[in-house]
């Protein structure tokens, strides 16, 4: 997870190529990328959810799809900007997974509730419409999308050590207080629904900083928020 800054709502930073520090974000391997638009080429709408712990490069991973996706671009919908607060993991997977996905699907409006990390309180109402494809990306993005079993699920690894150092160096000491907070509910996510089990597509995070695709035999099971 990502530190919400007042201004990261109105002005995400989705370039790939501004992001030169490996040890704060990875550099992401195209053949990734090309595995994840594979999985999804050929389909209408296509729902693509991008779950694993934080720090492991998610966020990353879905600007670099988000940038090299054919045709029109997806709807791309960050959990960190519909948790609740530092406790609202699990309610932002099970409220997307009710009023987003579903109307989606059945070809209505989805719909969904900015956090106002500022307020400390509910923002505005988002609104997606039908007929676009959609990437839902966060840590609890699997449970986002439960009731979408054919949606293209994408999980990224890394190694604890490195994915704590990346979490905590880049939001300059915000995240430091919460990061038990945070690894807690995730633990309590993982165990609870296993979602590292529902994997179509693995991807990991290298030492040296790189995202590759990853086998279901080497790719390591994390337990952390992007």
């Amino acid at each position: 997870m990502r530190t919400p800054e007042p201004d990261a709502a109105a002005a995400p930073d989705t370039s790939v190529a501004e992001r030169p520090d490996p040890d704060l974000e990875p550099i992401v391997a195209a053949s990734a990328v090309r595995g994840i638009l594979a999985s999804v080429r050929g389909r209408r709408a296509p729902i693509v959810l991008i779950d694993g712990p934080s720090g492991a490069g998610k966020s990353t991973l879905a600007d670099a799809v988000l940038e090299r996706w054919p045709g029109p671009a997806p709807s791309l919908v960050r959990l960190d900007d519909a948790y609740r607060g530092w406790n609202g993991l699990a309610r932002a997977g099970s409220d997307l997974a009710r009023t987003l996905v579903p109307p989606l699907r059945r070809g209505g409006v989805g719909r969904w509730i900015r956090w106002d990390w500022v307020a400390d309180a509910p923002g505005a109402l988002e609104r997606r419409r039908p007929g676009r494809a959609l990437i839902i990306e966060g840590c609890g993005a699997f449970a986002a999308g439960a009731l979408a079993p054919d949606a293209v699920h994408v999980w990224v690894a890394a190694p604890d050590a490195l994915r704590k150092r990346r979490a905590l160096q880049r939001d300059g000491g915000r995240y430091d207080p919460f990061w038990a907070i945070w690894e807690q509910q995730w633990r309590r996510y993982v165990h609870r629904t296993a979602p590292e089990r529902r994997a179509t597509v693995r991807v990991r995070r290298t030492d040296d900083g790189r995202l590759e695709p990853a086998s279901a035999q080497s790719a390591p099971s994390a337990v952390a928020r992007a």
